[in-house]
């Protein structure tokens, strides 16, 4: 054990963790205040839900030893209780194979988290524990062990995802639009305007979504090394690239420059870096973030068209963006950076990369919204998915929590 890698490996880890709070905070000023502590409760549910989950079975099923010819890992690591002194395929890899897992666990945790943002305002608490309580088992652990073990099926294919485009940013993508699916729509939408009650709380959100996704990139590299430095400068210069994009979007076709959209370019910019940032040169980094701020701010425009509630844009944001992610590296990635990478189409690399970039995608949106879609229909069938209507209008913070976040907001159990 390299004990320095570890302490990376590490801090990464706590870094990503600090993301899902930030996310409560981004989320919880989009919303409206009578739906504010019910949307970060759905995150803390998931930090607590899925470390549980992770330790008993689902961190085994992502890194255990292959079954199943790449599909799935096995049980041996179930409960953590035997961890071998390297992970199955990473015997490369010197930090401690118990950090590793740590780290791990916390991107499920955020990719769950994640999905509350499209189903905001409707969805049954209980219901959402039950929906990521068994999508952490039969869609994220499957996925994971596809592509970040190096034994699962899409890796031996050489597909390339740095910190988790296809894992992290297309899962939650398409996983929330099929929950939406299931759900339908908030009552009055679009008819009806549901303005963020806090922009304010939602760029507190963003600075630690930016400070904690330095290390959700940068420790992907499971070593302190010049892999490590070179995904947290993109990871930097992908989100400014991407801020910038989006405003520029804003301004040309609306003629104003907005600070929630500066926010959403920011993480439209880190979502596309994020299966990018230890394969490609800096000046890569910003054209990608920049096409995501562009690309992603027309699309969760394409919301409205559609008819598709996907209320706070996780599809077009993490959806479209780790799709732009994973397109582009397969032109753009450089084995000068990365030595365990392959070399992209404009790198000389020929198609290889970008055809197996392109299959991941594919895969990987069918997968995660076809089987989300499955789980949602037999809870929506059995103990129900959406609120009563009577509960929706009077908002979930009452109805579902007993609070209000706000004094003024009603009696609650802890109202005086």
């Amino acid at each position: 054990m390299n004990s320095t890698d570890t302490l990376w490996v590490i801090l990464s880890a706590a870094l990503v963790l600090f993301m899902t709070p930030g996310l409560a905070l981004f989320y919880g000023g989009m919303v409206r205040s009578k739906n504010v502590l019910a949307i970060m409760m759905n995150s803390l549910a998931a930090m607590a839900v899925v470390t549980v989950l992770w330790v008993a079975i689902a961190g085994s099923l992502s890194f255990g030893s292959d079954v199943g010819g790449g599909l799935i890992g096995d049980w041996s690591l179930a409960g953590l209780a035997h961890i071998p002194a390297t992970l199955p395929g990473l015997s490369g890899v010197h930090a401690s194979p118990l950090a590793i897992l740590i780290y791990q666990m916390m991107f499920p945790i955020i990719t769950a988290a994640l999905i509350s943002g499209g189903t905001t305002d409707r969805i049954k608490f209980s219901s959402f524990v039950v929906l990521i309580s068994i999508w952490t088992l039969a869609v994220y652990a499957p996925l994971a062990h596809w592509v970040f073990s190096p034994n699962g099926w899409l890796a031996q294919r050489g597909v390339l995802d740095f910190a988790g485009g296809t894992v992290v940013e297309i899962n939650s993508g398409f996983s929330t639009l099929a929950v939406v699916l299931v759900l339908g729509p908030r009552k009055g939408w679009p008819r009806d305007a549901m303005t963020p009650h806090s922009v304010p709380l939602s760029l507190l959100g963003l600075g630690i979504l930016w400070f904690g996704w330095l290390g959700f990139n940068g420790g992907s590299s499971l070593a302190m090394n010049g892999v490590a430095v070179s995904a947290v400068l993109n990871t930097q210069l992908a989100a400014a690239a991407g801020l910038i994009g989006w405003l520029i979007y804003e301004r040309t076709t609306e003629h104003y420059a907005t600070t929630l959209g500066a926010a959403s370019g920011g993480v439209a910019g880190m979502v596309a870096i994020t299966p990018c940032a230890g394969f490609v040169q800096p000046y890569a980094a910003l054209i990608i973030g920049l096409i995501a701020g562009l690309a992603c701010s027309k699309a969760v425009r394409m919301k409205f068209k559609l008819g598709i509630d996907d209320s706070l844009d996780v599809l077009g944001v993490h959806g479209v963006g780790g799709v732009i992610g994973m397109v582009l590296l397969g032109l753009f990635a450089s084995k000068s950076i990365n030595a365990a990478g392959t070399d992209g189409l404009l790198q000389g690399g020929g198609f290889a990369l970008l055809g197996n970039e392109v299959l991941a995608v594919v895969v990987t949106g069918a997968f995660s919204f076809g089987v989300t879609w499955l789980i949602a229909q037999a809870i929506a069938k059995t103990i129900g998915l959406r609120v009563s209507e009577e509960d929706e209008l009077k908002g979930l913070d009452l109805t579902q929590h007993a609070e209000s976040a706000y004094s003024g907001g009603g009696s609650g159990r802890f109202s005086s």
